[in-house]
């Protein structure tokens, strides 16, 4: 290997600054990188005919078709079932209002309809804050 070839080689190796080291180390290290023998499946063998094995296979079937079904069932005759079926047909028919409803009687509403119809006596407008204090006319 010429040294172009060798800086090229370490830096696909993941060899930091390759191209400032000698020759005879970049050789060294990409030896010593190199991948070792690999010797066959490890761990503990697998018994294909083992209960948890059987299992896992029937599971895993179920998951290909499927037919896996997870959690628990849904009750369709429980109280919140009949509820939630109830909500999601207001919703379609636009029955459905979201959030509180509103009380006419409350202070609030009450000061809310005056403002409303003082606006409307005066032409849509009312005036905002404290009202101005009256002068009194001087004869002089």
């Amino acid at each position: 290997m010429n040294r172009n070839e060798l800086v090229a080689a370490a830096k696909a190796a993941g060899i930091e600054k390759a191209h400032s080291m000698k020759s005879v180390v970049l050789e060294e290290m990409l030896a010593g990188m190199s991948k070792p023998e690999t010797t066959g499946k490890r761990g503990r063998p697998v018994n294909t005919s083992s209960a948890r094995q059987v299992r896992l296979a029937e599971l895993e079937a179920k998951r290909a078709n499927g037919e896996l079904k997870r959690g628990r069932p849904v009750d369709a005759s429980s109280v919140r079932q009949v509820r939630l079926n109830e909500l999601e047909a207001k919703r379609a028919n636009g029955e459905l209002k979201r959030g509180r409803p509103v009380s006419s009687e409350s202070a609030r509403q009450v000061r809310l309809a005056e403002l409303q119809a003082k606006a409307e006596a005066n032409g849509g407008v009312v005036k905002r804050g404290r009202p101005a204090k009256a002068k009194d006319e001087v004869a002089g």
